[in-house]
């Protein structure tokens, strides 16, 4: 009984990583940069870079180097939320 209460422990707690949040940078059709926690599957939304972030910081910081205008600054239409 306890190995069995013990093996299910131990499977929960390595899949709970797979069920993390991921954030997303994408781009909507109004041309703004924006994080987002689900992967886009609207055909107007287009995802920003080729992958999924584990926390929201380091989406945080992809996003001003994904997001740039042709002279190297950030664009004025990147939303950075704070939730």
């Amino acid at each position: 009984m306890i190995r069995t209460l013990l093996t299910a422990a131990l499977i929960a707690g390595v899949s709970a990583p797979a069920f993390a949040a991921e954030y997303y940078i994408v781009r909507g059709p109004d041309k703004r940069c924006r994080i987002v926690e689900t992967k886009p599957v609207d055909s107007t939304i287009v995802q920003v870079g080729p992958l999924a972030f584990v926390t929201r910081d380091q989406a945080e910081e992809q996003i001003r180097v994904l997001c740039k205008d042709d002279y190297g600054r950030v664009e004025e239409r990147v939303q950075i939320e704070r939730r």
